[in-house]
């Protein structure tokens, strides 16, 4: 048995189980909870503990909850609020993020292992500590405040002078903080896909008379599109998600869906319309993930088939 062992662990069991251990990982701590949320999701809500059951006087299969997600405004406000506040981060992320990645690709590399690492450096900061540290910042009688009340007071006209500016529990407050936080996973995509780029082309280019900006949006513009997908992701997804910067930063009477999620499962005690929300989160944000991949996948292997080489 033990000579059996040690010829199948020589030949491919050893492969087999580093490649298996991830599945198993994901099938654990992924495919499992997952499972769990949907059947929550379609159980009915019980004063039992746990707060749902399946069967007996109640419905095997209870829909109510997903049917609530398309008729209950709250839900529906909440969707769009976290859709429109993860997208307008995640766009002033990219206007912000892709001339500091394309920046640190045109440094020396002295420099750029210096400036890679304070990117990174917020990350060695509490990300709470981080939050309240704008909340100060965003107080009505904070520096922060009080220069933006004075750049307002100087380009509105004189009837519309403030003494400090509303900016805490607003979507302004929210969309300010994620972009922020989540500003390096949108950086680091770039940089990485950018600096792969071969600058002859630029040269070429520009040697066959191109004029920069028209290199830019011609040559380095569409090389960088995955790194410009893979920022994107990085930081809509969770940023949709997000719970504790609009718990703190945010207004409670327009709630993102993940404060949504956290009430119904805490305050509320109703834990199969808290899973219906995840679900219906979840499926936002995978199902148009799984296409794009999907369909890059296509693109590379018709790409890769002979005569299917596209011309530059």
């Amino acid at each position: 048995m033990r000579a059996r062992l040690t010829h199948w662990l020589n030949g491919r069991g050893f492969a087999g189980i580093l490649i298996g251990l991830p599945y198993l990982w994901l099938l654990i701590l992924f495919l499992l909870p997952f499972l769990i949320v949907v059947a929550m999701s379609v159980a009915t809500r019980t004063p039992t503990a746990p707060p749902f059951g399946f069967g007996g006087e109640n419905p095997l299969v209870n829909l109510d909850g997903y049917a609530r997600l398309f008729t209950d405004d709250l839900y529906i406000r909440a969707f769009t609020t976290s859709l429109l506040n993860a997208g307008v981060a995640t766009l002033l992320c990219l206007l912000l993020g892709y001339p500091m990645a394309l920046g640190l690709t045109r440094v020396s590399k002295g420099w750029r292992n210096i400036l890679l690492m304070l990117v990174i450096l917020p990350f060695w900061t509490s990300f709470l500590l981080r939050v309240y540290a704008w909340m100060g910042m965003m107080g009505r009688n904070s520096w922060f405040n009080q220069m933006l009340t004075d750049a307002w007071n100087w380009l509105t006209p004189e009837g519309w002078a403030v003494t400090s500016l509303p900016l805490m529990h607003s979507n302004f407050a929210v969309v300010l903080v994620m972009v922020y936080t989540y500003l390096p996973f949108m950086i680091l995509p770039l940089y990485a896909s950018l600096e792969r780029l071969d600058p002859a082309l630029d040269e070429a280019a520009m040697d066959l008379g191109s004029r920069p900006f028209r290199v830019f949006l011609d040559v380095t513009l569409p090389q960088s599109i995955p790194g410009i997908v893979a920022g994107a992701l990085l930081v809509f997804i969770p940023a949709a998600g997000e719970l504790v910067i609009p718990t703190l930063v945010g207004d409670a009477a327009s709630p993102m869906i993940g404060r949504v999620i956290s009430d119904e499962f805490f305050s509320a005690r109703d834990w199969p319309m808290a899973s219906s929300v995840a679900v219906a989160l979840l499926l936002l944000m995978v199902v148009p993930t799984m296409l794009y991949s999907r369909a890059q996948a296509r693109a590379d292997g018709a790409e890769a088939k002979p005569g299917g080489q596209t011309q530059p």
